[in-house]
This record gives C-alpha cells, sequence and structure tokens, in this order.
C-alpha cells in the first residue's frame, strides 16, 4: 500500500492531479474510451431522472394530491423532453462541455418542480449535482452555485415562507455529495488511468515473451536433436521439428502404448515396457544419454541417444520434463566397425604370435644352445608373451560389453613390489632417454591376491604413461602398501597433467588426452577392466600442469577378492 499512491500520482495526468477532468476527457487519454461511451452515459443518466419524475407525476395525478399544479408538471415535461434529446443527440460528436447542457437543464426544470412546493422534491437536485461533479472542479462548482442558488430562490417564492437554520441543510447535503462525486470521479480516472498502463506494460512484456518464444522456437527446429517437453499434467507442449522427423522416420516412437520392440544400448537386450525411456519419464525419472535401439525396418535400426531432465517453476514445484534426442546411429555404427576392426586385428595377431612362442620355446628347450643365445631367446619368449598379452587385452577391449569375458585371470598371491620393481628395470631405458627418475623407494612388500602377468600389464601401462607424459628430467614415483585387507599400488608423475574434462574421460576406450604423445588409447581402458576383473579400482588425480597420480586398489586375500568381484558384477 506505500508504494501504491505515489505510483498513482505519478502516472495520472497532469490534468487529473490539477483537478481538471474535463480537460483530462478532452484528452487522448480519456477521449478513446469515453466517447465511444458518451451517448449511452447521458441517455443513461437523463432517463434514470426522468423515470423518477414521471413516476412521483403520475403517483400524485392518481393520489389527487397534483391535480393542478402547471409549474410541477412544466419541469416534468422539461425533464421527459431533455430525456428524449440525450436518445437523439449524437453526443459523441460534441465536445465533452456540451453534455453540461443537460444537466443544467435539470436543475431549472426540478427548481419549477420545486415552486409547487412538493415536499422530496428538492432531492432530486443530488442527480444532476452528480453528474456535473463528474466532469471536473469548476463543472462542481457550478453545480452547487447553481443547485443553491436555485434552492434558495424557489423558497422565497413560495408564500408564508420564514427563513430559518433548515435552509442550509439542503445546501450542505448538495455540497457534499458533489464533492464525494467529484473526488471518486477523480480516484476513479487515476486508477483507470494506472491500470491502463500496466496494461500497456503488460502487453508489452506479453509481445517480448511471445517474440522470445518465437525465437526459442526457431532456434530449436534449426538443431538436429529432437526436443520435447512435457507438462506437469502430462500434456505435450513442445515439439520441434526435429523430435517430428524423429517421429515419422521411427514407428511407435514418443508413444506409450507403443508395441515397437525397442532394445538396450547393446543392441540385443529387449527392454520391458516398464523400463522404456517414456514409461521412466512419466514415472518422474530424469537421466542422461541413455542409448536406446528403435527398429525401423525389418532390417534397419535407429539408434537415438535420450536424455531427460525434470524441470521447476519459480516456486520450486515441478513443471514437467524436458527430453532431449540425437540421433547416434551413424556414430554407434562407427564405433561397432572400428571394435570389428580392431578384433579382427588382434585376431590375426594372435596366430604369429602364438607360433612365434612355440617355436621359442622349442628352442629354449634345446640343449644345443650357448648360454649367451639362450639368454637372447629367453628375453625374446618373455616379450612374446607380454604382446600376447597385450594383444589379447586389445582384443577383448573391442568386444560390446564393458566387462568383457575375454579378461581371464588366474589369481595367486604375489607380492605387488616385485612387479613394480620389476617394471621399473624393464622401462628404465626408456626412462633414462630423457633423464626421467623412476623412484621406487616407497615400494614396499604388499602382497594380493592377483595374476602376476595381467598386473604386471597393468603396472607397464601406467608407466609406461607417466614416462610419455612427462617432462624431460622429470620424475616417476612408485609405491605400495597394505593392511591386510586391501592392497594399494600407485604410479604419480610430474608431468603435463589432465584437465578436469580429460580426467573424467581417460579410462574411455580409444580417448587420447595428448594427440602428439603415440599410443592408441587403450592402454588405460584395458588396464582397468583387469584391475575390476580381480575385484579392484583404479582412481585418479591430477592438477593440470603439476603431474597426475594414478592409484590402485587390490583384494589382498581370496575372500576379499570373491565378494569385491561378486559386488563389481551385481553392479555392472
Amino acid at each position: 500500500m506505500s508504494t501504491a499512491t505515489p505510483e498513482r500520482r505519478e502516472d495520472a495526468p497532469s490534468e487529473v492531479r490539477r483537478g481538471g477532468i474535463a480537460r483530462f476527457l478532452r484528452s487522448d487519454a480519456g477521449r478513446m474510451p469515453l466517447t465511444e461511451l458518451r451517448d449511452r452515459v447521458v441517455a443513461n443518466n437523463q432517463i434514470l431522472l426522468a423515470g423518477i419524475v414521471a413516476a412521483i407525476y403520475l403517483s400524485g395525478i392518481a393520489a389527487g394530491w397534483l391535480a393542478d399544479v402547471p409549474q410541477f408538471a412544466a419541469g416534468v415535461a422539461i425533464i421527459v423532453v431533455a430525456a428524449l434529446a440525450s436518445l437523439a443527440v449524437p453526443w459523441s460528436r460534441l465536445p465533452p462541455a456540451w453534455v453540461a447542457v443537460v444537466p443544467l437543464v435539470d436543475i431549472v426544470a426540478i427548481a419549477l418542480m420545486r415552486v409547487s412546493d412538493v415536499p422530496g422534491v428538492a432531492l432530486l437536485w443530488a442527480f444532476p449535482t452528480m453528474w456535473l461533479s463528474t466532469m471536473g472542479r469548476a463543472w462542481f462548482i457550478i453545480a452547487c452555485v447553481s443547485v443553491i442558488g436555485a434552492y434558495w430562490t424557489t423558497q422565497a417564492l413560495i408564500p408564508n415562507f420564514e427563513w430559518n437554520w433548515a435552509v442550509i441543510v439542503l445546501p450542505a447535503v448538495i455540497i457534499a455529495i458533489g464533492a464525494s462525486t467529484h473526488n471518486a470521479t477523480r480516484r476513479f480516472i487515476a486508477q483507470r488511468v494506472l491500470l491502463d498502463k500496466q496494461t500497456g506494460r503488460l502487453t508489452a512484456a506479453l509481445r517480448h515473451a511471445s517474440k522470445q518464444e518465437l525465437l526459442l522456437a526457431e532456434v530449436l527446429d534449426t538443431v538436429d536433436f529432437g526436443v520435447l517437453r512435457i507438462a506437469a499434467n502430462g500434456e505435450i507442449t513442445f515439439v520441434n521439428d526435429a523430435l517430428g522427423r524423429f517421429q515419422q522416420r521411427i514407428p511407435g516412437f514418443g508413444k506409450l502404448d507403443s508395441v515397437t520392440e525397442i532394445y538396450a544400448a547393446d543392441g540385443q537386450t529387449l527392454l520391458d515396457p516398464h523400463d522404456r525411456p517414456l514409461s521412466r519419464i512419466v514415472r518422474g525419472e530424469a537421466f542422461d544419454d541413455l542409448v536406446v535401439w528403435f527398429p525401423i525396418s525389418d532390417s534397419r535400426r535407429a539408434a537415438l541417444s535420450l536424455t531427460a531432465r525434470r524441470l521447476t517453476d519459480a516456486e520450486g514445484h515441478p513443471a514437467g520434463v524436458v527430453l532431449v534426442a540425437r540421433d547416434v546411429t551413424d556414430e554407434r555404427t562407427a564405433l561397432k566397425a572400428r571394435d570389428s576392426l580392431v578384433a579382427s586385428v588382434s585376431h590375426e595377431l594372435r596366430t604369429p604370435l602364438t607360433s612365434i612362442l612355440g617355436y621359442l620355446e622349442l628352442a629354449l628347450d634345446s640343449g644345443e644352445l650357448p648360454d649367451a643365445a639362450r639368454r637372447q631367446i629367453d628375453v625374446a619368449y618373455r616379450n612374446s608373451e607380454r604382446l600376447l598379452g597385450i594383444v589379447s587385452g586389445i582384443l577383448a577391449a573391442s568386444t560390446a560389453s564393458r566387462m568383457s569375458a575375454e579378461v581371464t585371470i588366474s589369481p595367486e598371491y604375489f607380492d605387488v613390489a616385485t612387479l613394480l620393481r620389476a617394471s621399473a628395470s624393464d622401462l628404465g631405458p626408456v626412462a633414462k632417454e630423457r633423464a626421467i627418475k623412476i623412484d621406487v623407494d616407497d615400494v614396499v612388500p604388499a602382497p594380493a591376491f592377483i595374476d602376476p602377468a595381467r598386473m604386471r600389464q597393468v603396472i607397464d601401462n601406467l608407466v609406461s604413461n607417466a614416462i610419455k607424459f612427462n617432462r624431460d628430467g622429470g620424475v616417476v614415483t612408485l609405491g605400495s602398501s597394505s593392511d591386510g585387507t586391501h592392497t594399494w599400488f600407485l604410479v604419480r608423475d610430474s608431468g603435463i597433467g589432465l584437465s578436469e574434462d580429460d580426467r573424467q574421460r581417460v579410462f574411455e576406450r580409444f580417448f587420447r588426452a595428448e594427440s602428439g604423445v603415440p599410443g592408441t588409447g587403450l592402454g588405460l581402458a584395458i588396464s582397468l577392466e583387469i584391475v575390476r576383473a580381480h575385484g579392484g579400482d583404479i582412481t585418479v588425480t591430477s592438477t593440470l600442469g603439476l603431474g597426475t597420480t594414478f592409484m590402485v586398489q587390490l583384494p589382498a586375500n581370496a575372500e576379499i577378492a570373491a565378494s569385491e568381484v561378486t559386488i563389481t558384477e551385481e553392479g555392472d
């Protein structure tokens, strides 16, 4: 309330603030609504007064107390004629001040009726007084002066009239009625001006919001991903062109009762109707990058990546859901083709490697080799075994599932410290070429229930990466520890570090944080699968420009390994 009054005063025209209602009526602010209604207002006011006067006159004639009062009849006739004129004259075509002629005529007519000394007739002056008071301060004064003057004049013309204090009662009432009407009219006009201005602002805001909505719709119609908005009551309120194309291309897309078969991300698992994306949205669930396959013909399928977000209004109440759909068919097909290629190449490499290992083993079994040749063939045999393990890992990583059946392990109790020192020794010459030091001071005995060959592959991948992504003259720190339940080892480098986005994707297959460093982008993905096959996990922390630390957790005994593997399989 404290802010409403100043705003109303400020928004109202100067004519209203100065009391010039008539000038306001002549202005553009009042003319447009009032000129159309002026004919009706004049007619209604005058017909109301004429009806009251006619009723008084007819009842007086019937009762006999107006049988011989010519002045009263003349006043009634004048008011009736004015009523007929109010219906015939086009007041909207005349200036607003001409309307005052009718109430002024009414004042004269009521004065004639008052001369007849009919009780209560003087109260009829309230009608023209209120009418004139709505037209402005000047007309309010004219109305009061005219009515009071007419009243006192008629009082003087009445025979045997005695002047007393009663003659001021009616003038006081007339002034009070006129003042109240004048003030009420001013407030009404000021409030109407304020409402008109607020209406204009709301109209402009609505027009701006409509333009923004149209612009947003046009932008969303140009993108290649589908957008669907569902209101809180389940009604679809927005669908862009791309989503419309998806609905035309994919039978049953966007329908709860669709009989179309929908498959999970692997393209093989048939989704239950309860687990379909639209059913989950209706239940209020939200999800990110949910890939599903839709049949579009007998031999073709389309893959869509779906993301659902819950919406809330300004008060925090549910406001519906937005679904974003992206066609990833080509992307998924390309990934599948890449995995198939890697699997084919890896499979083809396994055959000659197996043959090489066989002949090397035969050579080692021969007792005719010199010691120097035996040592050299033994090194070739060990590295060929490692190469075969790497090829097997690549083949495992190329399969569709996250935890491939190819990642088989044969765990036993083994000291991780032995593997760390052996890896540091074998990769020492590579680090020495760049003056990188491999620090093994923190490597202490740490027994674990692991497959030594597979874990050596993980350690070699981590140490090799620590050397690759290090600076010349940097340090690679290795460490190990165990509490009897879990065993940990870390590989820390002082290299270039990882950004937050790269850290989130570092275990993705074929992802490479630094394109200038040789590699396939499979080492960390394979290492993670091997560690998880043991029931362990790998975590990474990094600071861009300062270095990266990989921490590997492993089970220290068979019981922990069995429980961790079970939990991992249930989670997958």
